[in-house]
């Protein structure tokens, strides 16, 4: 039987023990796969070193952080500097991110022409996935922060032009996740048009207050579920 497991620090939300619990059912495999939650990253090195795992996912908010504690990580995760999976293999901790293959696959059937330049809410882990995606496809991308950087915007900076510009937001956020659904990014989704594609990385709840009001612009509206399952089959792919 192999161990798997998911990294995070509150993860009472999170599908992936169902969703791979179920994957190893139907394929008659004796394997379990946990939830652990950390409260800091320096815990991860006990669970690396001495947990007997054959692979785990990490997710919020310790997709950056954990990479010191790997290794080695694949190309793809070195230029993206997040890591959502990692793989045991010869006695080595491999870190890989399947978000951005996960978020190509999940986009893929809803691109035209008007998406030409994207706006990321946040500049986490999960956000430099999307930027590597996107940029790779010849998308323009702005980043918007609590606390910007140089080549990055503040929320209260966002205005009617810069929306009527970027007709593709990504919410990579976490604001708005059950059970905070009444919440939402401070983003001004009155300037939304039906020309408007919006993505929120959140998956629970299916349809965020930041979705609803995108959709009630007229936008094309895509939630993360889609992204999640593709990115976790793609793990399942490099742990087998």
């Amino acid at each position: 039987m192999s161990k798997y497991g998911l990294i995070g620090k509150r993860l009472d939300y999170s599908f992936s023990k169902t969703f791979f619990t179920d994957i190893f059912q139907k394929n008659e495999l004796k394997n379990s796969y946990e939830n652990i939650e950390i409260q800091n990253i320096s815990e991860i090195k006990s669970i690396l070193e001495n947990g007997n795992f054959r692979g785990l996912n990490v997710t919020i908010p310790y997709k950056e952080s954990v990479i010191p504690f790997l290794d080695e990580l694949s190309d793809e995760a070195k230029i993206i500097g997040a890591v959502n999976t990692v793989v045991f293999k010869n006695g080595k901790t491999i870190g890989h991110n399947t978000d951005a293959f996960g978020f190509q696959q999940s986009i893929k059937p809803f691109l035209n022409n008007n998406h030409e330049k994207a706006m990321i809410l946040g500049t986490g882990g999960a956000s430099k996935a999307i930027a590597y995606v996107l940029k790779n496809i010849g998308l323009d991308v702005l980043f918007i922060s609590r606390t910007p950087e140089s080549n990055q915007f503040s929320y209260e900076q966002i205005n009617e032009n810069m929306i009527k510009a970027y007709k593709m937001i990504v919410n990579c956020t976490p604001i708005g996740t059950s059970p905070n659904i009444d919440e939402k990014p401070n983003f001004p989704t009155e300037f939304l048009t039906e020309n408007h594609f919006v993505i929120d990385l959140i998956y629970n709840p299916e349809k965020t207050t930041f979705l609803k009001e995108a959709e009630a612009k007229g936008a094309i509206i895509l939630n993360g579920y889609s992204m999640l399952k593709e990115q976790a089959l793609k793990a399942w792919e490099l742990w087998k």
